[in-house]
């Protein structure tokens, strides 16, 4: 397996492109019914090549990634070849971005001493998905980008 599995409730989701993938390999519901009585190590199987399919499909499509954290603001635009980074350090540990209240001030302290702003760009290892992935496990968020986009304009950087 190289993702993870998904979870139980993610396959309730997926119930019908489950059963849809059985099919592609010729698996009918009974035949499942018997591979996950008699043969569980078989059944593991196909659970995790569904759940790595899945994970690709949804992988290939990520743009944009968020990360916050309480004094940090780390946006990610995901291209073909490279990963853009915008992020943000506040420096005042009395904020706290991850809330309301914290998101406020940084849009009203925009200018701000206590704002510090960090530009970077970095080549993906030789498996963009698994860096992405990576990033999905260490708490980033898939985003349309509307944060990103923001910042690129306010700081100028395409």
């Amino acid at each position: 397996m190289k993702y993870t599995r998904l979870t139980k409730e993610q396959f309730e989701e997926l119930h019908q492109e489950f059963i849809n993938f059985l099919a592609t390999q010729s698996i009918t519901a009974n035949e499942w019914a018997d591979i996950k009585k008699n043969k569980p190590e078989a059944a593991e199987q196909e659970l995790d090549v569904f759940s790595d399919l899945v994970w690709f499909g949804v992988l290939s499509k990520v743009e944009y990634l968020e990360h916050i954290s309480p004094q940090q603001l780390h946006l990610f635009k995901c291209k073909e070849k490279d990963m853009h980074l915008i992020a943000l350090k506040i420096n005042n540990t009395s904020i706290n971005l991850t809330t309301m209240e914290g998101f406020q001030w940084l849009r009203d302290n925009m200018l701000s001493d206590s704002i510090e702003f960090f530009n970077a760009k970095k080549g993906y290892s030789n498996d963009k998905h698994m860096d992405v992935f990576k990033m999905i496990q260490q708490g980033a968020n898939i985003t349309k980008g509307e944060l990103f986009q923001y910042f690129e304009k306010l700081i100028g950087q395409k």
